[in-house]
């Protein structure tokens, strides 16, 4: 049948914005690794992947077994890696341009796009400007901040450096929160545009709370579980939960501390607070049950480019007692859903946390406002805007 001339005008119109694309998506974290890299960016590639467009994933091999996922419209380039220091499970990507030159020779992709930016995405980021394969990249970790923690803060600036000569080398970089596109820009960094990131809000509900749970923490319904969920880490500022936790049971609260994640710092805090709970690694399933059971999250960290955890949290139903940066910024609503405190003294988040615990009520009435701030933080939402960033870009590179 032939098709109305009308048709074929609307077709020529909208086809070429709704044509599947080619994406190679390029990283050096992936599940079953846990941590807001590759959780994030997993939950995001799948969806795009269901969406028709053909993605194909290069990371390093996480061990002899991994053989990487062979589907219709997914392929994987598997290439070497090495254990990153203190974080053995996780894996650093070792330079190979001659391979990622080779593939997209074979089968270029539309554009190539970078989460991390190691010695894999910067050999994906030189081969693909070699082949003039439009390229975006995200801006994930704040590895300038950790460095401090690490005994090696003199890097601080050669780190931003490499970060921005990296990332002004992509067409666009995308950013989680207003406030860090202010702060990059500031230091030089181009092409900035924010996307959030999402949270499954079918799977972190208030619904997920367990009695039984609290049970296991020997808590009662008038006890306050105090919850902090992540890599246990030095970066990560935990020794300010712990002495939280300390003075509020100094102070007579009936409190009990939760840990869920593990890392290097594990052994430190559990010397530091021996009565606390230590949940180890959970699922994602595992997670949105113990989010939910507990009463206030403990977020101290100053180092996170987002923070995924606090709007995990806040979608679970538990408020969060968080500084005044990052996710936290733009996801609490002070004295509301949650409580933000402002500069960096350690002692004004103690004394927040024995204002909140005074009064029985008043994580009980943040309670009820926690969902309010997440909706538009829903994962379609997300991938609707990034797919639409893919688009831009591509159209951008064609003028050009």
């Amino acid at each position: 049948m032939e098709i109305a001339q009308t048709d074929r005008i609307l077709l020529e119109t909208f086809e070429p914005q709704f044509s599947p694309m080619r994406i190679a998506v390029v990283t050096e974290t992936w599940p079953p690794e846990v941590n807001g890299v590759a959780l994030t960016l997993s939950k995001l590639i799948h969806l795009l992947s269901q969406r028709n467009h053909t993605i194909q994933l290069i990371r390093p091999k996480q061990d002899k077994h991994d053989a990487g996922t062979d589907e219709p419209g997914w392929s994987e380039i598997l290439l070497k890696g090495l254990p990153i220091p203190r974080y053995p499970q996780l894996k650093l990507g070792l330079p190979c341009k001659r391979n990622l030159l080779k593939a997209w020779s074979h089968k270029r992709p539309d554009l190539v796009h970078i989460a991390t930016e190691g010695p894999l995405g910067w050999s994906a980021l030189q081969a693909a400007q070699i082949l003039r394969i439009p390229v975006t990249s995200d801006f994930r970790t704040n590895f300038a901040s950790y460095s401090k923690h690490y005994g090696v803060g003199w890097l601080k600036k050669p780190i931003m450096a490499y970060l921005r000569k990296f990332h002004n080398r992509t067409a666009c970089t995308m950013v989680p929160t207003q406030a860090l596109k202010v702060q990059l820009h500031s230091l030089g960094f181009e092409n900035l545009c924010v996307v959030s990131r999402g949270v499954d809000t079918e799977l972190f509900h208030p619904q997920q709370r367990s009695l039984q749970l609290r049970e296991s923490w020997s808590a009662n319904q008038n006890t306050t579980v105090l919850l902090s969920v992540g890599r246990l880490a030095a970066e990560k500022n935990l020794e300010l939960i712990v002495s939280t936790y300390h003075s509020l049971k100094e102070n007579g609260r009936d409190v009990r501390l939760v840990f869920a994640g593990d890392g290097p710092f594990r052994s430190a805090l559990m010397a530091q607070c021996p009565d606390a709970f230590f949940m180890g690694l959970c699922s994602h399933t595992q997670l949105a049950t113990v989010y939910a059971s507990a009463d206030l999250f403990l977020f101290p960290s100053l180092t996170e480019t987002f923070g995924n955890v606090t709007l995990e949290a806040l979608a679970s139903g538990t408020p969060v007692l968080a500084y005044n940066c990052a996710a936290a910024t733009e996801l609490v609503n002070d004295s509301k859903n949650g409580w933000l405190v402002h500069g960096e003294d350690p002692q004004n988040y103690v004394l927040k946390a024995l204002e909140i615990t005074r009064l029985n009520g008043t994580l009980q009435n943040a309670r009820q406002y926690t969902q309010e701030c997440i909706r538009q933080w829903d994962w379609q939402e997300i991938t609707s805007q990034v797919e639409t960033l893919f688009r831009t870009t591509l159209k951008s590179i064609e003028k050009n």
